[in-house]
């Protein structure tokens, strides 16, 4: 489904529509920018991660009051990522991105500045809802000024430098934040929002030249006697015909399943479980949590390629991944003793970080199951999944903190409880998924003639 349905023969515009873009340092550099937002979200994202201790301290706060900033702030994201998808489709990146940029560094700023725990729990869920905007984004980047042969790795290095502003956050926001304060290091961080908007605003393009998305849609909004409900019809259906795929859904799942362990532990509980449950120094927690963003990025760049060159390494590398993750966190809680030994909390550390390039594989099952004009609403619907686990979790880890008297044992169980789901529905997804795409792909090697329609996708 990548052109109009009435294709004259060989038009001089058709090209434009079908072929690859080119790639080549122009969408390098084009690319970089819209990396660079997302980069600073991760940034402003993952910032409480290492001030959790802190922020009960100042919001004078227990640990289910701790883990709803995260939590709320993760809520929005969610929530926000099919709106997301529909305005990448319907209004272009730029606008999105410029977006999101101006109300995440509005929500840090606010964050720094907030003298109580409600202002602080509103300026977490605007920055969420800005931050939402930034890596579905960065994704339709890739796939319009790139080749589809390297759509996967350039997601895994999007992904990749994402990590890197986690890195940031543990490396750089920490120190300072314990040097000089909570207010001058969160509303310094801020700055980096502004630097970044302005490259935005003034270089960034939603595709090169002659490579503009098929108009259909648009189009077909703007007939005559559509006005009123135009704007419905199209959400319904970018909506419902991704949904309907099941590669969106194996996608959602295979997102869900992977994400979540790794996210927990850096956005929120991965400091206080190194401290108070494994009697670590915050220098020796904070390297930690260091060893998981190193690993994710190292493996990240290995989990592209081998998804860029063997689509079947797929599904192995997501369930060898969540087997992997789901045994080491069985090590480390039934370790006898009080703490597990630091060679076992290292181990954990590395494995988690291929939880990040494992989420990435979802969007490798939603792309080619949907065509370039439904990839934002797609990928929207697939990013949510990761993210719904990791607030699902964070909310059972601090309830569970509360009301066992800080068990991180039981607290962390959920881990298994959620890995467990998601592995049910890939399994049972994954048959219906594999058949239709070697559908979607079958034609593509065939000569049909010249007045032969683009095969319209059947239901799932």
């Amino acid at each position: 489904m990548s052109t109009g349905p009435a294709r004259p023969a060989r038009p001089s515009s058709s090209p434009q529509v079908v072929k690859d873009p080119p790639g080549g340092r122009r969408a390098v550099a084009v690319w970089s920018i819209g990396v660079a937002v997302y980069f600073v979200a991760v940034i402003f994202r993952t910032s409480l991660g290492v001030a959790g201790l802190d922020a009960a301290d100042r919001f004078h706060v227990n640990a289910s009051a701790l883990s709803a900033f995260s939590l709320l702030q993760l809520l929005v994201y969610a929530g926000m990522q099919i709106p997301v998808g529909l305005m990448v489709d319907r209004l272009g990146t730029k606008k999105v991105l410029t977006l999101g940029a101006v109300l995440f560094t509005a929500g840090q700023l606010g964050f720094a500045l907030s003298p109580s725990y409600g202002m602080a729990l509103a300026a977490r869920a605007l920055l969420g809802c800005g931050d939402a905007m930034t890596f579905i984004s960065v994704l339709r980047l890739g796939t319009r000024w790139f080749p589809a042969r390297r759509a996967p790795l350039m997601a895994q290095l999007a992904g990749l430098v994402g990590m890197a502003g986690n890195l940031v956050s543990t490396l750089v926001l920490a120190p300072v934040l314990h040097g000089v304060g909570w207010v001058p290091a969160f509303a310094g961080s801020a700055v980096a929002g502004l630097v970044v908007l302005v490259p935005l605003v003034l270089f960034l393009r939603d595709h090169p030249e002659g490579y503009e998305p098929p108009p259909r849609e648009r189009e077909r909004e703007r007939e005559p006697g559509k006005g009123a409900g135009a704007s419905g019809g199209f959400v319904r259906r970018q909506i419902t015909e991704s949904w309907r795929e099941p590669g969106t859904r194996l996608g959602l799942w295979v997102h869900f399943t992977t994400q979540f362990p790794a996210m927990v532990f850096l956005l929120l509980w991965g400091m206080p479980f190194l401290v108070e449950a494994q009697g670590l120094s915050r220098t020796t927690a904070g390297g930690l949590l260091t060893l998981v963003v190193a690993s994710n990025m190292a493996l990240g760049l290995v989990y592209g390629q081998l998804v860029g060159r063997r689509q079947s390494a797929r599904l192995p590398l997501a369930l060898g991944t969540v087997g992997l993750t789901a045994t080491l966190w069985a090590a480390v809680l039934v370790h006898p003793g009080d703490r597990a030994p630091m060679w076992l909390l290292v181990t954990l550390c590395l494995v988690l970080g291929t939880c990040g390039p494992a989420s990435m594989i979802g969007f490798d099952f939603a792309r080619p199951a949907n065509p370039a004009e439904r990839q934002g609403t797609a990928s929207g619907i697939t990013n949510m999944g990761g993210f719904v686990a990791t607030m699902t979790t964070l909310l059972a880890v601090g309830v569970l903190l509360d009301a066992t008297g800080d068990n991180y044992r039981i607290a962390f169980s959920t881990v298994f409880a959620l890995e467990a789901l998601g592995v049910t529905r890939i399994l049972r997804l994954r048959g219906r998924a594999l058949a239709r795409e070697r559908e979607l792909r079958a034609p593509a090697p065939a000569k049909t003639g010249p007045a032969a329609p683009a095969p319209e996708p059947a239901p799932a």
